[in-house]
């Protein structure tokens, strides 16, 4: 079942008139805020919104750590990435995402056809992330129009320190890994200014 703690009262806003947005708690200090192109690390929950059943969880998925990922660039349903813009560090949601932008006609298993599902997300992380231009020029420090492991991952480290936050260096080796992973289409070890532009598009 949803937790009760999903239908706390909170700031409630309508994003695209469609996808549902429900505070359930900000921090005093909300910054900084998430928008389309940064690096998120997240934890979330969903549930189908007929009868509250769960069907993905990711503390308990794969090795239980937060999920990273970029947003506004079709990396996670469309509805989460509308959902979790303008979101900071420490904030906890409840989005509420209708079938067009979540699975569709289809589903996915372990969600039906046009199910209207609902996730509770909280968010530890929010970065410039290799999708902003901005980012990309201070993350590219040998300015060859190419973001290599080792950038990127100075790039995280940097921004940890600045959050009182740091981790070991496997930490950084596992989130690298998985950027690239999504990141370098033609496998060659690096992120290219083409691979780059590819999410400058409104495609989605």
């Amino acid at each position: 079942m949803i937790p009760k703690k999903l239908f706390l009262s909170g700031h409630t806003a309508e994003l695209d008139s469609k996808v549902k947005v429900e505070v359930l708690f900000k921090p005093e200090q909300c910054t900084p805020r998430s928008k389309r192109g940064d690096l998120m690390n997240v934890h979330y929950d969903g549930f189908l919104a007929k009868d509250g059943s769960q069907f993905y969880c990711s503390r308990s998925d794969k090795t239980g750590h937060p999920q990273w990922f970029v947003l506004g660039v079709g990396q996670v349903i469309k509805g989460l990435d509308i959902g979790m813009m303008d979101m900071c560090p420490g904030e906890k949601r409840k989005i509420t995402v209708p079938p067009a932008l979540a699975f569709g006609e289809k589903g996915k298993d372990p969600v039906p056809p046009n199910a209207m599902v609902v996730f509770e997300v909280e968010a530890y992380m929010v970065s410039r992330g290799p999708r902003s231009m901005e980012a990309f020029r201070d993350i590219d420090r040998d300015k060859d129009k190419t973001l290599t492991k080792a950038e990127v991952k100075e790039h995280l480290k940097l921004d940890y320190a600045k959050e009182g936050k740091p981790r070991d260096d496997a930490f950084f080796e596992r989130i690298v890994a998985d950027i690239f992973r999504k990141s370098d289409n033609d496998r060659d070890g690096v992120i290219s200014t083409k691979e780059y532009n590819i999410y400058e598009h409104d495609e989605l």
